[in-house]
């Protein structure tokens, strides 16, 4: 979604914050960049600035998930960028190098730094680093309800005079407070002049390299840390002192300076905190993450968001089938057009069918229930739970987030594995891969439940994941490396919000209809025009003998494989084009359309993951996850062919 906008058209789309008519010029834009910890909040604040309809793209020059949006608010240009969720700047992730190396390049005009109230220690050692960049900063103590609702009381004029900039309360969720951010930043933030106060070897150290080196307190530091560049004329003087820092202190720099910004973080907060105890709920976790009531819930939960998938979906795309029938497909015979020209319309017409009527409604069910399960805070618990069971498949709990975000979408799932060792990344890129993304579920939703049945359509999910159990088990035994533990933030549970669920789902499913659906109907169109010149057939007698006599499919099956490689849910698409009705039912049978949703579900990922992976992992795991789930596909409906055949 890189396309540039011109000035007109990036004028302020939320009904928040921003307004005005006219927007100024790109040199009067203000830069804003909104800083914290993973899950304070943030990018429900970008979003509440922003607006759901803004221009939204990767950042230049970034390799992390960093985003920015534009609004205008009293004739004033501005442009907010979501920096990734990070604990600290001081180490070598990618999110925290790119991040580190933003603020050093003051690429931002002001900093909104989001604090979560109820951890606030955790979240001001993060902002006392924050403050070593010199950067007019806005502290913004966010989830000021959680923090009520569990007797914190906060003074924020306390902590305002004690940072000397200014800080405000939030609720996100509510919108509490949310419209008064921008005009702060642009008229009252400051730099933050609070000064920690290192260990005296440290602080000894810094005064040198600034009489010696005239280095500034922010470089002296970063040297002795090691992340300044190597050809750096400090780092060799630093590499030296920080040597004999470690030799006197038996710790290095890094936690000789975690631990003093620590110790100034929980002074802070007993300045602060008034009165209050942190009393969280904690009676329905326990139900959550106790292995004899949480596996349960857990069960019904995955089997209760399927078939509601399987059942809404199924309900809408009847009503919108109907629709496309009736006003589109049957008025198309009475019109008397060109050979070609009704070949391609046809097909244009039925990938319309198949993309809006069939794909869409499970697509968008999906994404809202996957949206409250996120909202409401039981995604941690689940991994919590799952722990000790993803230990044996060679990856801790924490493994199941981006599995479970696999359910929605492999792409983000495989971003999410960037913090993994590199042996659960390799792991990770086999099994991710395999989850049934929401493409996927199209597949069996709109082949197997609909022309099936509900169980057949259940089924496929279980063979997934068997599947997926048995990689791992063997994985985990031949991928060289060590197997580390879990440390899991347990993230408050949350009563879900209808416009935020609402807001989260519609992010997700604008890609389906503005990514999949134009590619879908240029590739319906170019599929129309060579099935009129015949070269799809052409094509499929290539592999008409396999794909009949070893997996009983019909010719055109192949050519529905090999365009699911693009988009997964293209696969159903194309199929429906090619046999010429989505009533898929009347010219394929039971067995067939089963193994067929098999092969496709377990085929090679598509495009965008594969693109993904290989900048993840490169081009040697990339290939190996490719011809790997090929085989897995094509051998497993193998398999169910020759059981139906017998049975």
């Amino acid at each position: 979604m890189a396309a540039d906008k011109t000035d007109d058209e990036k004028r302020d789309k939320s009904g928040g914050s921003g307004s005005g008519s006219g927007v100024p010029e790109k040199s009067d834009t203000l830069k804003l960049a909104l800083i914290g910890n993973l899950n304070v909040g943030k990018s429900l604040i970008f979003n509440s600035l922003t607006g759901i309809g803004v221009e939204i793209s990767n950042f230049p020059g970034t390799t992390v998930g960093m985003y920015t949006g534009s609004l205008v608010h009293r004739d004033k240009h501005y442009e907010i960028i979501d920096f990734p969720g990070v604990y600290s700047l001081d180490g070598v992730n990618d999110e925290e190098t790119e991040v580190r190396k933003f603020l050093l390049e003051k690429k931002a005009d002001r900093l909104i730094a989001v604090l979560d109230s109820t951890r606030l220690e955790r979240n001001l050692y993060l902002l006392l680093q924050i403050a070593e960049f010199k950067i007019p900063t806005v502290v913004v103590l966010n989830m000021t309800d959680e923090a009520e609702k569990q007797g914190l009381v906060i003074d924020g004029d306390k902590l305002s005079e004690i940072l000397g900039c200014p800080v405000i309360k939030t609720a996100a969720v509510e919108g509490r407070n949310i419209d008064k951010i921008i005009p702060l930043a642009e008229n009252g933030a400051k730099t933050i002049d609070l000064v920690t106060r290192y260990d005296d070897h440290i602080e000894a150290a810094l005064r040198s390299f600034s009489k010696v080196n005239g280095s500034d307190r922010l470089s002296g530091l970063l040297a002795l840390e090691g992340l300044l560049p190597e050809d750096n004329e400090l780092s060799e003087t630093a590499g030296v002192i920080a040597a004999e820092i470690e030799d006197q202190h038996r710790m290095s720099v890094h936690q000789i300076l975690a631990a003093n910004r620590h110790n100034e973080a929980k002074r802070i907060r007993g300045l602060i905190e008034k009165d209050g105890t942190f009393k969280p709920a904690r009676n329905f976790d326990r139900l959550l993450t106790r292995t004899a009531t949480g596996v349960p819930i857990m069960t019904v939960v995955l089997l209760t968001t399927l078939i509601c998938v399987f059942i809404i979906g199924s309900f809408l795309e009847e009503a919108i089938v109907e629709l496309f029938e009736t006003f589109l497909i049957h008025p198309m015979y009475e019109l008397s057009l060109p050979p070609l020209a009704e070949n391609i319309l046809y097909s244009l017409l039925i990938a319309v069918e198949a993309g809006l009527g069939i794909a869409f409604p499970y697509v968008f069910v999906f994404y809202i229930l996957i949206s409250v399960l996120e909202d409401t805070g039981y995604m941690t618990r689940a991994a919590f739970l799952a722990d000790r069971a993803m230990h044996n498949i060679g990856m801790h709990g924490q493994a199941l987030i981006p599995m479970v975000l696999g359910f929605g979408c492999n792409v983000p799932a495989i971003m999410a594995i960037r913090q993994f060792s590199e042996r659960e990344k390799i792991l990770a890129s086999f099994l991710i891969t395999m989850v049934p993304c929401s493409a996927r579920t199209v597949i069996i939703a709109g082949i197997v439940f609909t022309f099936v049945g509900l169980f057949a359509a259940l089924s496929i999910y279980l063979i997934v994941f068997v599947l997926i159990i048995l990689t791992g088990i063997v994985l985990t035994k031949i991928t060289p490396g060590d197997q580390f533990g879990m440390i899991l933030e347990m993230v408050p549970m949350r009563k879900p919000r209808a416009k935020q669920t609402l807001t989260r789902a519609w992010l997700r499913m604008k890609e389906f209809l503005f990514i999949a659906m134009p590619l879908l109907l240029v590739s319906s169109v170019v599929l129309g025009i060579l099935q009129f010149f015949g070269v799809i057939a052409a094509f499929q007698v290539l592999f008409e003998g396999f794909m009949y006599s070893a997996l009983g499919l019909p010719d055109y099956a192949s050519t529905s494989l090999l365009f699911g490689i693009l988009r997964k849910e293209m696969a159903f698409e194309t199929l429906a084009i090619l046999s010429g009705t989505a009533n898929l039912g009347a010219v394929m049978s039971a067995a067939q359309l089963y193994v067929f949703a098999v092969v496709s579900v377990l085929f090679v990922p598509c495009v965008s993951t594969i693109a993904v992976l290989y900048r993840q992992m490169g081009l040697k795991i990339s290939l190996a996850v490719c011809c790997y789930t090929l085989s897995l596909g094509f051998v497993t409906g193998i398999i169910l062919n020759a059981l139906f055949n017998i049975f």
